[in-house]
C-alpha cells in the first residue's frame, strides 16, 4: 500500500501526511476485505477465490474495452484489422488451452506391482510434468522488472535511468528482446523452484518406483533435470508469444487491442475457467459418491 501511494505522488496535488495515512489505510483494509471474500469463495469449493475475483475483474471491463476497439475500427473503416484481432484472440485462447493441458508423462516402474497378463512389471503409472507449470508468474515478474527503471528514475531523476525506462517501455527498442529473455529466465528459475529433481528422485526411491532404463538416485535426478530443462524452453517460448503477441497484432491491424487481449489476462481467464470447471466437476462426482449406499460386509457375517 505504501509503495502504491508513493507511486501516485507525481499525480497528487495535495500530497500531505493526512492523505498518505488515509490512502494507505483504505488500501490495506481493501486488501484484507478482498482476501476475506476470496477465502469465503474458496470455502464454497468453486475454485480459488482470489483467482475468481481477478477473473471477474477482467471480465467486467472486457465488453467496454472491446466496444472501444470495434468503434475505432468502424470509424477508420478498418474491418480487416478488427477481424485480425478477433481471430487472433480465439487462436490465442485455443493455444493456451492446448498448452495448459499438455503434459510430459514419464513412465514409472514399481517394484511391488506386477502385471498378471505379462508376468512382468506393470507400467501403468506416470510422472506428469506440465509444459507450463509456472503459469503466469514469469510474465508478472518480467513486467515488474521492466517497470523498475521507470520507478527508480521517477524518484532519483538520474538521466541513464530515464533513458533505460524509455527503451524498456512497450514499443521501445529494448522492450521485446529484454522481455523475452526475462520471461525465459524467470520461467526456468520458477520451474525448478517448484520441482526439485533431487527431491523427486528421493521420493521415487522411497516409494519403490523407478524410471525405465534409468538408475535410481543421481541418474534419475539428472534425467528429471534434463526433462524439466527442455520443458522450460517450450514454456518460455509459449509465454514469450503470449507477452509479445498482442503488440505484434496491434502493429499488423493498426488498431488498439482491447484490454482483455493481453497475454496475461487471457492466460488468467483460461486458467481460472478450466480450473474452476475441473473443481466443480470433481465436487459433483464427490457428491454422487456420497449418495451411493454401500453394503456393509460385516452385516452378512453375523
Amino acid at each position: 500500500a505504501i509503495g502504491q501511494v508513493l507511486y501516485l505522488r507525481p499525480y497528487v496535488n495535495d500530497f500531505s501526511t493526512e492523505w498518505v495515512l488515509t490512502s494507505v489505510t483504505l488500501l490495506t483494509l481493501g486488501s484484507v476485505f478482498t482476501t476475506f471474500i476470496g477465502e469465503r469463495i474458496s470455502d464454497l469449493k468453486l475454485g480459488n477465490g482470489t483467482s475468481l475475483l481477478i477473473f471477474t475483474s477482467i471480465i467486467s471491463y472486457l465488453p467496454a474495452s472491446f466496444g472501444r476497439t470495434v468503434s475505432q475500427a468502424f470509424q477508420d473503416g478498418n474491418y480487416v484489422g478488427l477481424l485480425t484481432i478477433i481471430l487472433s484472440f480465439f487462436l490465442l485462447v485455443l493455444g493456451i488451452v492446448y498448452v495448459q493441458e499438455a503434459e510430459r508423462k514419464i513412465p514409472l516402474n514399481y517394484a511391488s506391482r506386477y502385471s498378471s497378463r505379462t508376468g512382468g512389471l506393470q507400467r501403468s503409472a506416470y510422472l506428469p510434468f506440465k509444459v507450463n507449470s509456472s503459469g503466469v508468474m514469469p510474465i508478472i515478474f518480467s513486467t515488474s522488472s521492466l517497470a523498475l527503471p521507470g520507478t527508480l528514475a521517477r524518484f532519483t531523476g538520474l538521466e541513464f535511468l530515464k533513458k533505460a525506462a524509455v527503451a524498456l517501455i512497450p514499443g521501445g527498442s529494448l522492450y521485446l528482446p529484454t522481455n523475452v529473455l526475462l520471461i525465459a529466465f524467470f520461467n526456468y528459475y520458477y520451474t525448478f523452484l517448484q520441482l526439485d529433481p533431487d527431491d523427486l528422485s528421493e521420493q521415487l526411491k522411497r516409494q519403490g518406483a523407478s524410471i525405465p532404463l534409468v538408475r535410481p538416485g543421481k541418474s534419475t535426478a539428472a534425467y528429471i533435470k534434463t526433462v524439466l530443462s527442455r520443458i522450460s524452453v517450450l514454456g518460455s517460448a509459449f509465454l514469450a508469444v503470449l507477452a509479445a503477441g498482442p503488440s505484434v497484432v496491434e502493429q499488423i491491424s493498426h488498431l488498439t487491442a482491447f484490454r482483455g487481449f493481453a497475454g496475461t489476462s487471457v492466460l488468467i481467464l483460461v486458467g481460472c475457467a478450466t480450473d474452476t470447471a475441473r473443481k466443480v466437476q470433481a465436487e459433483i462426482i464427490s457428491q454422487k459418491y456420497k449418495n451411493i449406499e454401500f453394503y456393509d460386509v460385516n452385516r452378512f457375517d453375523q
